[in-house]
């Protein structure tokens, strides 16, 4: 283990506490940056998908790309915009309006025998993002992938020794966002076989606050 959980905390609750109170409310981000890696290797880098055990504190928006049932579901089951297959063809030459669709939501999911057309048509856009749909199963119950996701976070440090992620609210209690930490910091423990070796240090902040190090 990188850090104890009370190590953790203590330095969330310097966070909060150092933070001013603002007219928003506020999102606490943990930053972790790295060395010892040569970040032109892609074995190096970490792009991971990490379900939050207390979710962020606010939903994350969730795009589906679904036809019929599937489709029908998905609404019922709180995705932020739900699109049929014609729609694609529509993005696709929008490009504008694709951009602007990608950068509001922060994942897609799609039934798979639609993907090879995102892929085609979309791609080009939401892959760079990091907003390639991810699959599930035709005439499949979308909820569950939905409500996992509104709980997610990605991380991704492409060629970069750094990378950030939102971990929480400012009326979350720091036990929740400890725990969130913890499960990021899990991802780094089994990417690297020696990850003490190959974290620089991690800072905890709220989103004007001043940075506190955790380690």
């Amino acid at each position: 283990m990188l850090v104890e959980k009370e190590v953790v905390k203590k330095a969330v609750e310097e966070a909060i506490k150092k933070s001013k109170d603002r007219n928003f409310l506020e999102t606490v981000e943990v930053a972790v940056n790295l060395k010892n890696l040569d970040m032109k290797k892609p074995e190096n880098r970490i792009d991971a998908l990490v379900t939050l055990p207390n979710g962020t504190g606010k939903d994350r928006k969730v795009g589906v790309f679904a036809k019929g049932d599937t489709a029908l579901k998905a609404k019922e089951a709180g995705a932020d915009v739900v699109f049929s297959a014609e729609d694609i063809d529509e993005l696709a030459k929008d490009k504008r309006k694709l951009r602007k669709i990608a950068n509001e939501m922060d994942f897609f999911i799609a039934e798979a025998p639609l993907m090879p057309e995102i892929g085609k048509k979309l791609g080009p856009i939401l892959g760079p993002r990091g907003k390639i749909p991810q699959p599930i199963p035709p005439l499949s119950d979308p909820k569950p992938v939905i409500d996992r996701l509104k709980k997610s976070v990605k991380i991704r440090t492409r060629d970069k020794m750094t990378f950030h992620a939102p971990v929480g609210t400012k009326n979350m209690s720091p036990d929740e966002i400890s725990e969130n930490i913890l499960e990021i910091l899990k991802v780094v423990e089994n990417k690297y076989e020696n990850a003490v070796n190959n974290v620089k240090s991690v800072y905890v902040k709220t989103t004007m606050g001043p940075a506190v190090r955790v380690i």
